[in-house]
């Protein structure tokens, strides 16, 4: 892990000694060690703000948002720089975690952001306009990328369906790392131009949501049929996603590097995408356009209410209900 050093003043050996040793330590999942030698290294060089940015950084490792704001405070008491200092965005991390809005909105403005005006009562800082990103639920268990809506540099809304397997739900929004591990593309536009979206890593839940996620098996004759049942869920206020398209299985070398988010198509399959024949995921899937043909057959995840969803599902199928059918409906987070 990077130290982020400042030069006003240069630490002494003993401070660099037990500083590398704390981030050892705290590589290897051990946070008490580590918070013992970096208490240690603030006591040894108390006017240095790497110090605290140190201390700081362990506790947003361990979920201690008290304790992160109190040091990141120090840290950047003693900053010789105004803006862009990672000391402000951990302390703003901790300021939103804590739901301090009046001090999230003076860290993203001290790191040089532009924070429009209050626009709500709690003065929670909203209207940043920061656009899409991915963020990776769980990323050290079994991480999945998902689609997001940015509220604020440290919260993204889940606009994806993640899977039961991520214990997380659609709508829902999870506070985030400010360093993106990864990138997805998207080409965009007549020119097929190609956007890169920043994939950042989730540090905890922030704020629940009441949806339930289901899987549903699908009889969709064709795409149409299929992109039907998503508007059907999308105009209801809820979502319905095409598992059997959208999943694909990464290693994790993969998972945070630059990747196409579409799946791969030709007589190739991308050979990035390690799902195995009989699981979900798009091995290789082409739509009818490229010459293949669609499977009827669709892994479908659906968030709404237990009151809507069979409601959702029957109205689908009476539109069409010659080529429209669905079966095994379970709610599964």
């Amino acid at each position: 892990m990077r130290i982020f050093g400042k030069v006003r003043h240069r630490p002494s050996a003993s401070w660099r000694q037990a500083t590398d040793r704390a981030f050892t330590l705290i590589g290897d999942g051990r946070y008490e060690d580590a918070g013992a030698l970096l208490t240690r290294a603030a006591d040894m060089e108390p006017w240095l703000s790497e110090s605290w940015f140190n201390l700081a950084l362990l506790h947003k490792f361990r979920h201690d948002w008290e304790q992160a704001r109190a040091a990141g405070l120090r840290a950047v008491a003693l900053l010789d720089r105004e803006t862009g200092a990672p000391d402000w965005w951990n302390v703003g991390i901790a300021a939103t975690a804590l739901q301090d809005w009046p001090l999230a909105r003076r860290s993203w403005q001290a790191y040089g952001l532009k924070v429009p005006a209050e626009g709500s009562p709690s003065g929670e800082p909203l209207g940043m306009a920061l656009g899409s990103a991915a963020v990776r639920l769980s990323p050290e268990g079994e991480a999945e990328v998902v689609w997001g809506r940015r509220l604020d540099p440290a919260r993204i809304e889940v606009l994806s369906i993640p899977l039961p397997s991520s214990g997380r739900r659609w709508g829902e929004v999870v506070l985030h790392d400010g360093v993106p591990h990864g990138e997805r593309t998207t080409a965009a536009g007549a020119d097929g131009a190609t956007r890169a979206y920043p994939v950042f890593d989730e540090i905890e839940l922030w704020a629940p949501s009441p949806v339930p996620t289901w899987v549903v098996l699908l009889e969709a004759a064709t795409e149409a049929d299929r992109d039907a049942l998503e508007r059907l869920a999308a105009d209801a206020g809820f979502a319905a996603e095409d598992w059997s398209s959208s999943v694909r299985l990464l290693c994790r070398t993969c998972s945070e590097s630059r990747m196409p988010s579409d799946e791969g198509d030709g007589e190739h399959l991308d050979p990035h995408d390690h799902s195995e024949p009989g699981h979900p995921g798009p091995l290789g899937h082409r739509t009818a356009g490229s010459g293949s043909l669609w499977v009827p057959e669709r892994e479908c995840g659906i968030a709404a209410p237990s009151a809507l969803v069979r409601g959702l599902l029957d109205g689908w199928v009476a539109d069409s209900p010659d080529t429209r059918e669905w079966r095994d409906l379970e709610e599964v987070c």
